[in-house]
């Protein structure tokens, strides 16, 4: 099979790999048909993180090509969502709702396998792939689909995290696809206002079109007196931190008003917690990698009955051929996010 390649910061390209098979009894083998770059891979891709030489990516949705002995709610021919990380299902913190810590699960890229390539081995496949009904779906609806992989995951967890709720002020902090995801899911949670913080013309009109009522353009201490003026000075009743930059997470926390919580779902890099402000006022910092197995049911039904569009932050398309492009597109910010285009149903 073909994949997508990490070399070394800057350097994607797609070669030949062994065909993934079934090792354990509890695996099944997806066939690629839609995949994307995530915001995390730029860590990589730009140097700012450590990636070993080999198969990249973790957001893709396919069709179930081969299963083992020991599963049971997956078959042969079944389309399927693959949650960025791989779980039993049964584990405690599985029970709990956060699969992406199950004792017995991991991420993609696993075992030379990658999201970004023709087909790959999902381990414990019962807990992890979810099968979506129905056939016939359209483009816009299985660009939608695909978000469920990880990104709008990653902003419902978010807005889970701050505890937004019915008739809130909700800032969110980043206009990457997972802060636009977080302005979704915020107003999906019946936030009353959405404050985005962006200075792109394109997707602040996205965000808009999500659910934003107010939008804020500044960075640093110009974003942070914007919003405390939008707000009367009390601050946001709930905020989310999308980016994971030590300025994200500073700004998020100082429009966070007394008694709140902050969402974070972006990978931190350079991120210093004040404890000592947070202590006097009373606010608290929740979040991490987003337990998207656990939040994929009752996202889909969302998805599949149009309530939600998710997918319209996939605005650059490309085939595993153009792979570098879809890199070098979010990299640039030329793109929200890049989508891959692999295989077909």
């Amino acid at each position: 099979m073909r994949a997508a390649i990490f070399n070394e910061p800057r350097s994607i390209t797609v070669a030949d790999r062994p065909d993934p098979g079934i090792a354990e009894p509890t695996d099944a083998v997806v066939r690629v048909v839609l995949a994307c770059v995530c915001g995390s891979d730029l860590w990589y891709y730009r140097g700012e993180s450590e990636f070993e030489p080999g198969p990249i990516g973790h957001e893709f949705i396919g069709v179930v090509e081969d299963i083992g002995a020991d599963v049971s709610d997956i078959k042969k021919g079944d389309f399927v969502i693959a949650p960025f990380a791989f779980s039993d299902g049964t584990c405690p913190h599985c029970r709990h709702g956060i699969t992406t810590a199950c004792v017995a699960g991991g991420f993609w890229p696993m075992n030379g396998d990658g999201g970004q390539g023709e087909a790959v081995r999902a381990p414990l496949a019962d807990g992890t792939l979810v099968r979506v009904p129905g056939s016939g779906h359209s483009e816009e609806m299985m660009r939608s689909l695909l978000t469920l992989s990880d990104v709008l995951a990653t902003g419902h967890h978010a807005a889970v995290s701050a505890a937004v709720g019915i008739g809130h002020t909700v800032a969110v902090v980043g206009d990457g696809a997972v802060g636009l995801s977080g302005v979704l899911a915020a107003k999906r949670l019946g936030a009353e206002r959405v404050i985005a913080l962006s200075r792109r013309p394109e997707r602040q009109a996205l965000a808009r079109e999500f659910g934003a009522t107010d939008v804020v353009e500044a960075r640093g201490e110009e974003a942070t007196e914007a919003v405390m003026e939008l707000t009367d000075g009390v601050g946001a009743d709930a905020t989310l931190e999308c980016v994971g930059t030590g300025q994200a997470m500073e700004t998020a926390l100082s429009i966070a008003r007394p008694g709140s919580m902050v969402g974070y779902v972006g990978v931190p890099h350079g991120v210093e917690l004040p404890v000592q402000e947070m202590f006097f006022r009373n606010k608290g910092v929740r979040g991490g990698s987003a337990p998207a197995r656990a939040y994929i049911p009752e996202l889909l039904d969302d998805v599949l009955e149009g309530r939600i569009d998710p997918g319209r932050v996939l605005d650059f398309e490309t085939d595993l051929d153009g792979i570098a492009e879809a890199y070098a597109a979010m990299d640039e910010r030329r793109a929200i996010k890049s989508m891959v285009r692999v295989g077909s149903l």
